[in-house]
């Protein structure tokens, strides 16, 4: 499912799919929203007086009468825009549109849980002016509260060069679905992936790095920590390079919010892939508190990968 709104953002999101791996076979849905923050203003006096007027004089049609319908029209036209710059770049997907009204994010999440895609793709930020001063609003809603995987799209600066996919690692459940998501895309060959395992380590207190039995405790629990991480990612590592894939990977400990974002940046990825749920602490407290943060901060494209049996159980928690 594609959310369209004539932003810049938004074209930026969509040319991001020329290096997003997705087949041919795909089903896509363009979904423009006719925006409404506000509720109606009140009636004007021609509104009001207008059903006493014979149906010679009122003017059905008035855009006094109908300013929804206008702004489905306007809906209408971006999608089937974007929509035809989709059939232009892949002719054999199958492509609807469909314009809405109300609420962006709102309304991109009831038609997610309606035609229930594998993926959203939406831009960092929205052209309205609420999206304007709260930054990425609309986007930050829809990667926390979709019941699928999200991708916030970024446009490629260089397209010439090979494509490069940057992975996060934790060994939590929602990062190995990254990682298959990401696995199961058609990469061009001589394509890149870097599997990067971020570490949640053990940082004793102040008190406790003065005694010596606590401070070697530490220090083997996190090179067990590192070593276990190193013989994850090469296992993923070699099972990438079977496709025909350049690989590489860093393990590192730290914020992985920090880390991951840059690396993505040093190394000049095009797109990140985490997880919605991790292992680290700050996620166990702030559900996808990491995911969110790196699609917010990160200079690419950034894929959330959820699986909508997730999304059923995180509900089932609350």
């Amino acid at each position: 499912m594609v959310a369209y709104d004539g932003s810049e953002s938004a074209d930026a999101a969509l040319y991001s799919l020329e290096r997003a791996g997705i087949g041919e076979h795909t089903e896509a849905l363009v979904v423009s929203v006719a925006e409404s923050w506000f509720p109606p203003t009140p009636p004007s006096s021609y509104e009001a007086i207008a059903p006493l007027l014979k149906d010679d004089v009122a003017d059905k049609d008035s855009p006094l009468l109908n300013p929804k319908r206008d702004l489905l029209h306007l809906a209408q036209d971006l999608a089937q825009k974007a929509a035809k710059w989709i059939h232009s770049s892949f002719p054999r997907w199958d492509v609807q549109i469909e314009p809405v009204y109300g609420s962006p994010a709102s309304e991109l999440l009831a038609k997610s849980d309606d035609w229930k895609p594998d993926l959203i793709v939406t831009g960092s930020h929205g052209r309205s002016a609420f999206g304007r001063m709260m930054l990425g609003s609309i986007s930050h809603k829809v990667v926390t509260e979709a019941g699928c995987s999200v991708r916030v799209g970024r446009q490629t600066v260089n397209l010439d060069r090979a494509l490069k996919i940057l992975i996060g690692m934790d060994g939590s459940d929602g990062a190995a679905q990254a990682t298959l998501s990401a696995k199961a895309r058609d990469w061009p060959r001589g394509s890149e992936v870097r599997l990067v395992a971020v570490c949640d380590a053990v940082t004793p207190t102040a008190a406790g790095l003065l005694i010596s039995n606590v401070r070697n405790w530490v220090e083997q629990e996190n090179r067990a920590t590192i070593e276990l991480a190193r013989t994850m990612v090469e296992t993923y590592e070699m099972q990438f390079r079977r496709e025909g894939l350049v690989t590489s990977y860093l393990v590192e400990c730290g914020d992985p919010r920090r880390v991951l974002v840059d690396e993505a940046e040093r190394w000049g990825a095009d797109c990140i892939f985490v997880g919605a749920r991790g292992l680290s602490r700050v996620d166990r407290f702030l559900l996808g508190s990491v995911s969110a943060s790196v699609a917010a901060r990160a200079h690419c494209s950034v894929e959330v990968v959820r699986t909508r049996i997730e999304k059923s159980m995180d509900h089932d928690r609350g």
